[in-house]
């Protein structure tokens, strides 16, 4: 048993429930690790859980969030491998920097999780940009992929480009040599994708209702279109982590960081639309 600080939300419906609270974490079951988050990801399905409009938000109190990044403190006990003659291993060791994807609960100063939801944080990333890859890079990577089978030279659409699921949108897109139309709400955030992403500014479309549409038409010109909707299936984790190993090699871009003890201003601060990239809790 461990006592740890928690962020808990007693019951859905405002940003103003989300409150402090400790509470004991029991031992690491079979298969699972105890992880000491050294930074945690926010999304904006946090806000929609903690606002009561996500339809997969806990009835009842929980603790917000789906992502982290931390130290492996503990392990439980080994789970037998499907082959009898195999050894009960753990693909993790107690010290591994490792980053998790979670369902609820990340808001929190350590985390029981299945060691299949943890992969190594790759060398040379900070703790708070593997805390911003998992949810987003998987919710990109299985939008094109899976649900919008993304080929090479396919035009693909990609709203909201300049956010952490469009970041890695456009990566995954470049590696596989898509062309791409962009749209962002600020002109700062198109600034932003020519500088880091290479894009022209003709392929950046900031959103205007009296302009939005020639702008577009501009852009596309007689292309086909593959408008992408994107989300992720946590069933498919271990095959989706191999393939972005591969698409997307540069580290996530995080905009901005707050303390955990700022945990409710962050959400306020993601929830405005300022945000570029990644906003991240540090703990």
């Amino acid at each position: 048993m461990r006592t740890r600080e928690v962020w808990r939300i007693q019951r859905a419906g405002t940003l103003d429930r989300l409150e402090p609270h400790t509470d004991s974490l029991p031992d690491p079951g079979p298969g699972e690790a105890r992880v000491i988050p050294e930074a945690i990801g926010l999304n904006f399905a946090d806000i929609f859980a903690c606002l009561g409009l996500y339809s997969a938000t806990p009835a009842g109190a929980f603790v917000p969030g789906l992502e982290f990044a931390g130290v492996v403190e503990a392990l439980g006990p080994a789970v037998p491998p499907p082959d009898p003659s195999g050894e009960p291993t753990h693909p993790i060791r107690p010290g591994d920097r490792v980053f998790g994807l979670t369902r609820f609960g990340a808001y929190a100063t350590a985390v029981n999780l299945g060691v299949r939801y943890l992969r190594p944080i790759p060398p040379g990333w900070s703790f708070a940009e593997g805390a911003a890859f998992p949810v987003q890079a998987l919710t990109a990577w299985h939008g094109l992929t899976e649900l919008g089978a993304l080929e090479p030279g396919d035009s693909v659409l990609v709203h909201s480009a300049a956010g952490g699921v469009g970041l890695n949108a456009l990566a995954i897109l470049a590696a596989v040599g898509a062309r791409v139309v962009a749209t962002v709400g600020r002109p700062a955030k198109r600034d932003f994708l020519v500088e880091r992403c290479g894009l022209s500014p003709n392929q950046v479309i900031v959103r205007d209702r009296h302009t939005f549409g020639p702008q577009l038409d501009r852009a596309l010109a007689a292309s086909r279109l593959d408008l992408i909707w994107l989300w992720d299936h946590a069933d498919r984790l271990a095959r989706a982590y191999d393939r972005l190993a591969h698409l997307v090699q540069r580290p996530p871009f995080v905009g901005r960081c707050f303390g955990f003890d700022d945990t409710p201003a962050a959400l306020r601060y993601l929830q405005s639309g300022e945000s570029i990239g990644k906003v991240v809790l540090e703990v």
